[in-house]
């Protein structure tokens, strides 16, 4: 089995700073791919960022040259470094990441989610 944690969430006031971290743990053989998604009220989860192994991130048009992801593949790890947040980037962030098992199986795991609050 394998499970993402995240952390790093909370309130913040427009123009400052955010970081997500996000763990992946248990029965891993290798990571394909990790990264966040979002999904404000209302709304669709949609794509923040993503780094596909050998690859270079990848990053929704609304959050280029804010957002920063980053991987230490070492620890299984993925982070977002959020500035400039806006009141639009209110939503429920959650990892996700694309595994292959111990037991070589490729599933997709995503992790529980963190709210990130952007408001005066």
């Amino acid at each position: 089995q394998v499970q993402l944690v995240e952390s790093g969430g909370g309130l913040v006031q427009p123009g400052g700073s955010l970081r997500l971290s996000c763990v992946a743990s248990g029965s891993i053989f290798g990571i394909n791919g990790m990264g966040w998604y979002r999904q404000a009220p209302g709304k669709q989860r949609d794509l923040v960022a993503r780094i596909i192994s050998g690859g270079m991130p990848d990053y929704a048009d609304s959050v280029k040259g804010r957002f920063t992801i980053s991987r230490d593949n070492a620890k299984n790890t993925v982070s977002l470094q959020m500035n400039s947040l806006k009141p639009e980037d209110t939503a429920v962030y959650t990892c996700n990441s694309v595994v292959v098992t111990s037991t070589y199986r490729l599933i997709e795991v995503w992790g529980q989610g963190t709210l990130v609050t952007v408001s005066s």
